[in-house]
């Protein structure tokens, strides 16, 4: 067995073909065909059932994906670790995540990362339950994922990063009809938009809320998680939103107020037991000293005695006008080369 071989096997699974495989490894169907025979001879199993002129992973292929990728993904470490040591922070971050938590934290903390490293690339991938993005970080496709915590999976290892709190969003001019802080209790009849069924959080908002015996009165259900936020400032209904993601609208005059008891949940990031890629690790280091900074200075705010959204509003108007700075002159936007019109 050598790396090429499991190259050409990955891009057969990966590609659904062995006549795909090869045109896009750019490389002659019978040498990638002759590869994967003299593989299965290796290893004296079959990895393919050949059905009519195509293939279908056996069992033993299945079991052999995991292991191949994590083999690959070692190799391009340590490619990686000597580029680095040249070029400071090159490389590459895969990076699965929740599908209710991809715009908020996971694209947060990769953009964030990649203004002060604009070497390194990204991918994030998505998948709606917490076992499926497990699977994606067990299975060596992505390195790290962006989960609810805890996450009882084997194997992997789960680091609490921070505590996400949720708000309730309502329409512009609103604000008679909700007191500064409001109950769940209080929720009782009150329209709501939610996402699509059986999301994440969307089940345990409903459930948060007949935890404290308010049946959700679903006035729209909405199949995209970002319309959930216009439908509300058009006057669809109120919502149930992460803090963060409600300050964008309360710029557009949305009503934001705090929930009692408080909706919040633990939020983090899974890996595998063993190194990462010093890209990886690099991102989760990142991170980790964002999220501290980020969490004392709301910390700071309330002190003052300021209530969390108003606090969280002024951290994040106060990151937004430095951002305008930075990114003038770090952000990878910014660094490309100009050019010179054609006539």
């Amino acid at each position: 067995m050598d790396l090429r071989q499991l190259e050409y096997f990955l891009a057969v699974v990966e590609h659904g073909g062995v006549h795909r495989a090869a045109a896009a490894l750019h490389v002659a169907q019978p040498s990638l065909s002759q590869s994967l025979r003299r593989l299965e001879r290796d290893l004296q199993t079959d990895l393919f059932h050949r059905v009519g002129r195509g293939l279908v992973l056996a069992p033993a292929g299945e079991a052999l994906v995991g292991p191949a990728r994590q083999v690959l993904r070692s190799l391009g470490s340590a490619y990686d670790a000597v580029r680095e040591v040249r070029d400071l922070e090159a490389g590459r971050i895969d990076v699965a995540s929740l599908a209710d938590l991809s715009a908020d934290p996971a694209a947060i903390w990769v953009a964030q990362f990649r203004v002060e490293n604009p070497r390194v690339s990204a991918r994030i991938e998505e998948r709606g339950g917490v076992p499926q993005v497990a699977d994606l970080v067990a299975s060596g496709e992505c390195e790290v994922g962006v989960s609810v915590l805890p996450h009882p999976r084997d194997g992997l290892v789960h680091e609490r990063l921070l505590t996400q709190h949720f708000v309730l969003v309502a329409p512009p001019g609103t604000d008679g009809g909700f007191s500064d802080a409001v109950r769940l209790a209080d929720l009782d009849g009150v329209p709501l938009v939610l996402g699509e069924r059986h999301a994440t959080t969307r089940e345990w908002i409903e459930g948060s809320l007949r935890a404290a015996d308010v049946e959700p009165l679903v006035s729209v259900e909405v199949p995209q998680r970002g319309a959930v936020l216009p439908m509300v400032l058009n006057g669809g209904g109120a919502a149930i939103v992460p803090l963060r993601l409600a300050l964008d609208a309360l710029l557009r005059d949305a009503v934001v107020r705090e929930l009692v008891p408080p909706l919040r949940r633990e939020i983090g990031v899974i890996y595998r037991l063993g190194p990462l890629t010093a890209a990886t690790e690099a991102f989760l280091d990142f991170t980790r000293d964002r999220v501290r900074s980020w969490e004392r200075a709301v910390e700071r705010r309330m002190a003052t005695g300021l209530g969390r959204v108003q606090a969280t509003a002024a951290i994040d108007l106060a990151v937004r006008r430095r951002q305008r700075t930075t990114f003038a002159d770090r952000s990878p936007v910014a660094r490309i080369p100009s050019r010179t019109p054609t006539e």
